[in-house]
């Protein structure tokens, strides 16, 4: 194999008889363990010893990409920067090293910024209430919906099996929806991206359990017929609800709870610059409106008469969707962001947010398609190059971006367009980031039209250059095996 030596897997370094570390010897007494739970052949261990393996993911960790080593465009995702007083903060021994079981009196400090953040989201969302304990977004989208379930249950409204969902919403909508147990509906969105409103409420009934939106939407549009569509909603009975996957560009300038949405959940690992990626950590906080506090969740932190904070259960509530209070250590990141930013600093986020993505579509639009006129919010998304003689797919432009050192955007989402490219740069990135970023999709443009094999053969400088997608997704090799 002529692969570089740290490109190599830990069980091509491995030498027979080699070790980089000894168990100390068994200081208990022999147990034998019964034959069904023992391992009948060798444990297949690569045998290396320290400073090999020490080099090894020392040096496959610099092929990790993230926030902190390049920008990061990816729509619908908002992978900004997370500020590293949070970190220190959320590793404090003091709270890091509490356990759950503890009675409330020995954790008052914990409590107070679980009720903090709780009180900071219900403002910035206008709701009346929220709860931390959903563990990422999706789970709070299904938190969302069986809160909406329990509030029909206890009306004995029992004929509501369908949620409305937009053509264009996050995947995570219908799939939610149909764990909760509902049948979906599909509204078709406009030229200019928005819900067809006229379609949406042919379709509403007393068998619609709510209707699920974000806003702004996938296409980074906002959604300005929102106070016709819950007067709609809620004419017929049904709830509304708010996917927050997208609230950046509303801190400052718009609140769900104010446009008529009834129910709602924020990614804190998007909106409030916490962890991101990788299947987690994350949270999903969900907020409700007045009236329907009492179906949330148990446990929920509460601020009793005398000023101190206790754990309560009610009778009431859809039941529990984590055994304790959510993620933690995600949630004192969170606060710590929004009380560092302050008030001023969070009407900032908004503005700053549609700023920098209205920038760099501006500076691309004559080369890359625009299939939506108009101002966008956080994110937009392009239909590929304009000039779709050259061959070169928005597959291939993705995949030049990393030889210059950026993340992909998000490719081929929303399914509105056979060659989508959606960019959210977020509030986070300097102009100098976006120019940079401008300058080399730019390139690339030009690169389809004049050396279009460069593109399509890209990437030339990572350590796996352009793998066979097809092969990789029919038959993938997530095992070592030697060759």
């Amino acid at each position: 194999m002529n692969r570089d030596f740290y490109s190599k897997l830990i069980f091509e370094h491995s030498h027979p008889g080699r070790q980089g570390y000894s168990l100390p010897r068994n200081a208990f007494a022999h147990v034998e363990l019964p034959a069904g739970l023992t391992r009948q052949g060798a444990l297949d261990l690569p045998e290396v010893d320290e400073p090999t393996v020490v080099r090894h993911y020392t040096n496959s960790s610099n092929n990790n990409f993230g926030v902190d080593t390049g920008f990061y465009p990816l729509g619908s995702c908002t992978m900004k920067y997370n500020p590293k007083i949070n970190e220190e903060i959320a590793a404090d021994p003091v709270m890091a090293r509490l356990h759950p079981l503890q009675p409330a009196s020995t954790c008052q400090g914990a409590l107070e910024i679980y009720y903090t953040l709780q009180q900071a989201l219900s403002e910035i969302g206008g709701m009346s209430e929220f709860t931390l304990n959903p563990f990422a977004g999706a789970h709070g989208e299904l938190t969302g919906l069986m809160t909406i379930h329990a509030y029909h249950d206890s009306r004995e409204d029992w004929g509501r099996t369908k949620v409305i969902v937009p053509d264009s919403a996050h995947g995570t909508n219908p799939a939610s929806a149909a764990v909760c147990g509902y049948q979906i509906i599909e509204v078709k969105s406009l030229a200019d991206g928005t819900v067809d409103v006229a379609d949406l409420k042919s379709k509403l009934s007393d068998e619609v359990a709510a209707v699920m939106m974000t806003n702004p939407n996938t296409v980074g549009m906002f959604e300005k017929s929102i106070p016709e569509i819950a007067e709609a909603v809620h004419a017929c009975g049904a709830l509304l609800y708010y996917d927050g996957a997208n609230l950046n560009p509303m801190l400052g300038v718009a609140r769900p709870g104010d446009m008529g949405f009834d129910v709602m959940h924020i990614n804190l690992h998007k909106t409030f610059s916490t962890p991101h990626g990788g299947g987690g950590p994350g949270s999903g906080p969900i907020g409700v409106r007045k009236g329907l506090e009492q179906f949330l969740p148990n446990p929920r932190v509460v601020k009793l008469a005398d000023g101190t904070f206790d754990v309560v259960c009610e009778e009431s509530a859809l039941g529990r969707v984590s055994m304790w209070l959510g993620n933690f250590t995600v949630e004192m990141r969170a606060l710590a962001y929004i009380m560092s930013l302050g008030s001023e600093g969070l009407m900032k986020v908004g503005p700053l947010a549609a700023l920098n993505a209205n920038y760099i579509m501006h500076h691309l639009r004559d080369l890359y398609l625009l299939p939506i006129e108009g101002p966008c919010k956080h994110e937009f998304v392009f239909d590929g190059l304009i000039d779709k003689s050259t061959g070169v797919t928005t597959l291939n432009v993705a995949k030049r971006l990393l030889d210059f050192g950026f993340h992909a955007p998000t490719i081929y989402f929303p399914l509105l367009f056979h060659e989508s490219l959606m960019i959210e740069p977020t509030e986070t990135e300097t102009k100098e980031t976006l120019d940079r970023f401008i300058e080399v999709m730019r390139q690339i443009a030009v690169e389809a039209k004049e050396n279009p094999e460069l593109v399509n053969s890209a990437p030339h400088n990572t350590p796996i250059a352009h793998p066979d997608d097809t092969e990789a997704a029919l038959h993938p090799v997530v095992t070592y095996k030697e060759l």
